[in-house]
């Protein structure tokens, strides 16, 4: 049994901008502590064999460099690694390119796993699904690594879950919960609750 409300809270959520060489981008910033030292968050993130467990499976070269690809999702190239603290890749999908950036910290005897996800500035989808167009996919994958690292189970793919009644209440919540990290971001609350309408639409739809 999956505690949608704990989850939910569980997560910190920022909405920002950032200028890029190529003109100004959007960040969304994905936060959550798990059970742990770094170097098993790491592995868990890293490691084709778990990977492939909680998220999806991963094929390609996975070194500076390389290109990996996401099985029916995202590919790009892996531009930075730093283990077992940080790394950066491309993240390309659907014709566009974006890049994340995702970072470890030991904090007591926890890790925070750190996730941004940065995007030049497209005002004809950011009005119309907000961040939770990338954030409630995000919320998604950060609840699948915890029941992983917590039980040590393979974890039913998203999609999957996502359609069941407690999956469609965790779409929904999370995408309340972008629509609030928009609004504190400095997003018009009117603009932010049509976008999240718009997003828990898209998610929930049977």
């Amino acid at each position: 049994m999956i505690d949608v409300i704990h989850q939910i809270s569980a997560v910190e959520r920022r909405v920002g901008q950032r200028l890029l060489a190529a003109g100004e981008a959007r960040v969304v910033t994905v936060s959550q502590r798990y059970p742990g030292p770094v170097e098993d968050v790491w592995d868990a993130c890293t490691n084709p064999d778990r990977l492939s467990r909680w998220f999806l499976p991963v094929s390609g070269e996975l070194k500076v460099g390389g290109h990996y690809q996401l099985e029916g999702n995202a590919g790009g190239t892996i531009e930075r690694c730093d283990p077992p603290h940080s790394f950066a890749a491309t993240w390309e999908y659907g014709g566009e390119v974006s890049w994340i950036e995702v970072s470890m910290t030991a904090e007591g005897e926890r890790t925070r796993l750190q996730l941004e996800h940065i995007a030049h500035v497209d005002d004809e989808r950011w009005t119309e699904f907000g961040p939770g167009a990338v954030g409630v996919g995000w919320d998604l994958s950060f609840l699948g690594l915890a029941r992983h690292l917590e039980t040590g189970a393979d974890i039913e793919p998203e999609a999957q879950w996502a359609a069941t009644p407690d999956g469609r209440r965790f779409t929904t919540g999370s995408s309340e919960a972008w629509y609030a990290a928009a609004v504190a971001g400095g997003a018009d609350p009117t603009a932010a609750r049509a976008a999240a309408d718009r997003t828990t639409a898209a998610y929930t739809a049977s």
